[in-house]
């Protein structure tokens, strides 16, 4: 049986956390054909590999005699802890940072057998052959630096996952404002054409106008994204720059929209007919509606890339996360960091 103490129990999770954060950022850039920091932390650290690998290391230890042993302990406390984490996350969170709903005997996404079996070998491999040469240059390392040096790394640690959940908690927040917003949009669009009475063609050209479908969408914000990377090569834009002014664009098809809806309000207010307290509740409801746009055309106006860069963050080193129920949103903001890398 090895006895650590508890600096060097948080030493070991801080090596493996970083093993593990190298190891998915150079199998995730392969596979992406660029390079992704990935993890949660801003940091080169995956808290999920250190804790798994500590995990691993206690109940596996005491059995280190017995290699199929290892294998089986190793496989259940791993995937007991990918389980938990991913569940936690997804609760806290809304988003999903990985995902295994297509492979096969998959439980919720979170787990899935191809990938118990891999922490299977993965615990035989840390035990018989990671493990060994690191447990011996950890106890070459003098006593009195061990818990100076575990203190300090927990302290930046501690910094960095405080920043990382605000983080996560935005990115929250931002999807369930946006798919709001869409939704509401859609609202408002509707409630326009209905109370507007346009004739065929007039209604024909205001649906072009508020066309809410996502691909139209993205072909809008397609055209104002290579307009406006011709411009950066003539004016080499810094890049924050490039950011705000993508952001606008993208802004400015919205704010599009909202004006039409806008005018169709206002016109159908203009002609709004009747007599007496129904004309003046008819009235009322599309002069609410009307402020309902003028509101969001505020919010467009003044949101700033500053509310988004946390979440395009998390978005950039975790490229197959995604939300159950907001994808739109999701989809809207992974697209905005796509073209933010070019």
């Amino acid at each position: 049986m090895h006895v650590y103490s508890a600096g060097q129990w948080v030493l070991l999770f801080f090596f493996y956390c970083f093993c593990g954060w190298v190891w998915e950022s150079c199998y995730v850039s392969a596979c992406q054909r660029r390079w992704v920091n990935r993890g949660f932390l801003h940091g080169p650290l995956l808290p999920i590999y250190g804790s798994g690998a500590i995990m691993i290391l206690f109940v596996t230890l005491p059995a280190e005699r017995f290699p199929a042993l290892v294998w089986l302990l190793g496989l259940l406390a791993a995937t007991a802890l990918e389980y938990v984490t991913g569940a936690v996350m997804e609760r806290l969170f809304r988003v999903r940072y990985w995902d295994y709903s297509k492979h096969r005997f998959n439980l919720n996404g979170h787990i899935c057998l191809s990938s118990s079996i891999a922490w299977g070998f993965f615990s035989l491999l840390l035990v018989y052959g990671i493990h060994p040469p690191v447990g011996r240059l950890l106890a070459d390392l003098p006593a009195f630096l061990v818990d100076p040096l575990a203190l300090a790394l927990t302290a930046a640690f501690t910094a960095d996952v405080m920043r990382s959940v605000q983080e996560a908690l935005d990115l929250r927040e931002t999807l369930l404002r946006l798919t709001e917003e869409n939704e509401e949009l859609r609202r408002l669009a509707k409630r326009a054409e209905v109370a507007a009475a346009f004739a065929e063609d007039d209604l024909r050209r205001f649906r072009e106008k508020t066309d809410l479908d996502a691909q139209r969408l993205r072909q809008r914000v397609e055209a104002y994204l290579h307009q406006e990377a011709r411009a950066r090569e003539k004016r080499r834009l810094q890049r924050r720059e490039i950011e705000e002014l993508r952001l606008r664009q993208r802004a400015q098809a919205r704010m599009e929209i909202l004006d039409a809806i806008s005018d169709a309000l206002e016109s159908a207010r203009a002609r709004a007919e009747g007599s007496g307290e129904a004309l003046e509740r008819r009235k009322a409801e599309l002069s609410e509606a009307l402020e309902r746009v003028r509101q969001r055309r505020d919010r467009e106006q003044h949101r700033s890339i500053r509310s988004y860069r946390g979440s395009l963050r998390l978005l950039r080193s975790n490229p197959t996360a995604h939300a159950r129920g907001l994808d739109e949103a999701l989809d809207a903001l992974r697209s905005l960091s796509d073209k933010l890398q070019k």
